[in-house]
């Protein structure tokens, strides 16, 4: 019997800001049959988990960091469809040049945006049908419009229960894909993990958890909050940015970046977090109280998520990390009541990467059938 031969491949823009956009490539390549080649373009190699013998990183210049080589002409200004395109920009210039390039030589049968509305439009313009990762936040700018209006398909990496409101008119578009990018194994319970970590069985444990696209949160409100449950261990894993005036106790230990952090989640009684993809599916999956307090991102993506976890009942949404032992004792308080595992389950899919994998494949075949695919509905998101 003849080997099936290799189809038509897929290329993947992963952007390097953080974790996330990685894990989630990683899970849907190595979900993808192995005889769909898959060509990721990064601005680094070293962020992915293993990847299968199909896919392969093609390294690419920053599309947002200085080399020394750039020639600023910021008095053209940017045009309302753009978000960061930058003049005079070599590495710009080299990055765009070698997709375009990959796109005119391999004939690519779909690429995935993960994300950047500037590539997404590039792929359009370039006559290749791309699949736009759908992110939270105020995104009614021209610019993501263009990248959603022109997209074959949109990916969302999370529940449609937490779908924003204006989001209403693209049901037929989205596939949603609820914890994509974390492992699909099941997580310890609680006492499993305690002993992997080598945690006292019965203190109660409140984990911080930081993601890595930022500068993390400050050490200070964290001290507050271990004085104001000395009874408590916490525990804070991921970046933190240091205060002079910081007070602290032995009960508040700070580990910095970790292997493992599922485990960390599942081993906790309370976490407090941002809302980064990865971190949001760890703490649905392990279901445990839960606050959620957004860093800075662009578009306010962090903010919109954490008001979408707090309209679907499953997290409490504060602006900022408590200021007080009180506002700490009152915001713990109304977590722990306010907890529902039954609805942080719902929102957890058995294998995401499985069926993200089959919804890109219909995809790919429906587009490039001989027959006319199907009208793809108009309605985009803000």
């Amino acid at each position: 019997m003849r080997d099936t031969p290799p189809q038509r491949p897929f290329g993947y823009f992963v952007h390097h800001q953080g974790r996330g956009h990685a894990e989630r490539c990683a899970a849907i390549v190595n979900a993808l049959p192995p005889t769909r080649p898959v060509t990721i373009f990064c601005a680094r190699d070293d962020i992915f988990p293993a990847l299968p013998d199909h896919a392969r990183i093609l390294r690419i210049p920053s599309l947002f960091e200085r080399t020394g080589g750039e020639c600023d002409m910021d008095a053209v200004p940017t045009p309302d469809t753009q978000h960061c395109a930058p003049l005079g920009w070599p590495g710009i210039r080299q990055a765009m040049g070698t997709i375009a390039g990959w796109f005119a030589d391999q004939d690519p049968a779909l690429m995935i945006c993960d994300v950047s509305a500037e590539i997404a439009q590039l792929s359009r313009i370039c006559s290749v049908p791309h699949v736009k990762i759908l992110q939270h936040g105020q995104r009614d700018d021209p610019g993501h419009q263009a990248a959603y209006q022109g997209a074959a398909g949109l990916l969302a990496p999370f529940h449609a229960a937490l779908d924003q409101p204006d989001w209403q008119g693209l049901a037929g578009r989205i596939h949603h894909a609820p914890g994509l990018g974390i492992a699909c194994t099941p997580l310890p319970d609680r006492a499993a993990a305690r002993a992997a970590l080598g945690l006292d069985p019965d203190r109660p444990v409140a984990l911080l958890v930081s993601g890595a696209g930022g500068n993390g949160f400050a050490q200070a409100p964290l001290g507050v909050a271990a004085r104001a449950f000395p009874d408590w261990h916490w525990l804070a894993i991921g970046a933190m940015q240091p205060d002079w005036h910081a007070t602290q106790g032995a009960n508040l230990t700070h580990k910095g970046w970790v292997d493992d952090p599922a485990t960390h989640v599942a081993a906790a009684d309370l976490v407090i977090s941002s809302t980064g993809n990865t971190t949001c599916a760890q703490v649905l999956a392990a279901g445990r109280p839960w606050i959620v307090v957004p860093e800075w991102r662009y578009f306010d993506e962090q903010h919109h998520k954490a008001q979408a976890l707090a309209r679907a009942g499953v997290a409490l949404h504060l602006p900022h990390l408590p200021s007080s032992a009180q506002a700490w004792r009152a915001a713990v308080v109304a977590a722990i009541d306010g907890h529902d595992p039954a609805a942080q389950a719902r929102l957890i899919a058995p294998d995401p990467a499985q069926g993200t994998a089959r919804w890109l494949e219909d995809l790919a075949h429906r587009l490039w059938a001989p027959a006319p695919a199907p009208p793809i509905p108009t309605g985009v998101p803000a």
